[in-house]
C-alpha cells in the first residue's frame, strides 16, 4: 500500500487483492463521501472530477495510508474519459456520480433552454455510458460492477425537475439495459434521496437544503449494497437503510 494519496494524471498499481473503485464527482458531496467509506475499507481508489484544487484537497483528506489517485477533468471530455480507463486497468467498481443540475432556478419545460438541454444529457447520461464503454474490459476481467447515481426525478413528475428527470430516466434505462446486455458485470441504479449538498442548495435554496440528510449517511448505505452485492437493479436509498 502506497503511503499516502498520489496527484496527477497517473495510477497507482494496487496491491494484489486490493479492490479498486473509480469515483466520478468526488471532490465534494455523495463523491467524497463514498470515497472516504471506501477508503477505510481498504479499497484503492481513482476520484476525478471537474476542479483540481478541490480534487487533490479532498484525496489529501483521505486515510493517509489509502492507496490514492487523483485525476482531475471533466467526465464529458472522450480524452479525459479515455486518460481515466487508462488509470484503471484492473477495476472492480465504477462509481457514475458526477453530473449536473441545468439551469437554475429550475425552468419549467414549457420554457426549457434547449441548449442547455442537450449539455446536460451530455453530462448525466453520455458522459457516463461513455465511461462505462471505456471501463467495460476491466470490469469484465475483475467481473466488477457499475454503480450509477439516480434520482427520484427519474420517476416522480416534479415541477421544474423535467430537465434533469428526464435525463436520469434515460441513465435509469441505459443501466436496466446493460445489466441484461453485461452478465459479467452487476449494475446497480440507486435514488439517493435528497442530500445535504451543493447541487440540492442550487435548486432548492441553502436553507431548504440544509434540512435535508448528510452525504455520509447515504454513502454508508452505498457500502452496504457493495458488500451485500445483490443482483443488478434500482434502488432507493430507503431500502439500502
Amino acid at each position: 500500500m502506497t503511503s499516502g494519496p498520489m496527484y496527477g494524471d497517473r495510477s497507482i498499481p494496487s496491491v494484489s487483492g486490493m479492490k479498486h473503485a473509480l469515483i466520478t464527482g468526488a471532490s465534494r458531496g455523495l463523491g467524497l463521501a463514498l470515497a472516504r467509506s471506501l477508503a477505510a475499507d481498504g479499497w484503492a481508489l481513482t476520484l476525478t472530477a471537474r476542479g483540481e484544487e478541490d480534487l487533490h484537497s479532498a484525496a489529501f483528506d483521505l486515510d493517509v495510508s489509502a492507496d490514492v489517485t487523483a485525476i482531475a477533468g471533466d467526465v464529458t471530455d472522450p480524452a479525459h474519459r479515455a486518460r481515466l480507463a487508462e488509470a484503471v486497468p484492473h477495476l472492480d467498481l465504477l462509481v457514475n456520480n458526477a453530473g449536473g443540475l441545468g439551469p437554475a432556478p429550475l425552468p419549467r419545460l414549457a420554457g426549457y433552454p434547449l441548449d442547455g438541454l442537450r449539455d446536460l444529457f451530455e453530462a448525466n447520461v453520455i458522459a457516463p455510458l461513455g465511461l462505462i464503454q471505456a471501463t467495460l474490459p476491466a470490469l469484465r476481467e475483475r467481473r466488477g460492477a457499475v454503480l450509477n447515481i439516480s434520482s427520484d426525478a427519474a420517476v416522480e413528475p416534479y415541477e421544474g425537475w423535467g430537465g434533469y428527470g428526464a435525463t436520469k430516466a434515460a441513465l435509469d434505462q441505459i443501466s436496466n439495459v446493460l445489466a441484461a446486455e453485461e452478465p459479467d458485470v452487476t449494475v446497480w441504479w440507486v435514488d439517493p434521496g435528497e442530500m445535504r449538498t451543493r447541487m440540492l442548495a442550487d435548486a432548492v435554496g441553502a436553507e431548504e437544503a440544509s434540512a435535508a440528510p448528510a452525504p455520509e449517511t447515504v454513502a454508508s448505505a452505498l457500502l452496504r449494497l457493495i458488500h451485500a452485492r445483490p443482483a443488478g437493479g434500482r434502488f432507493t436509498r430507503d431500502a439500502l437503510e
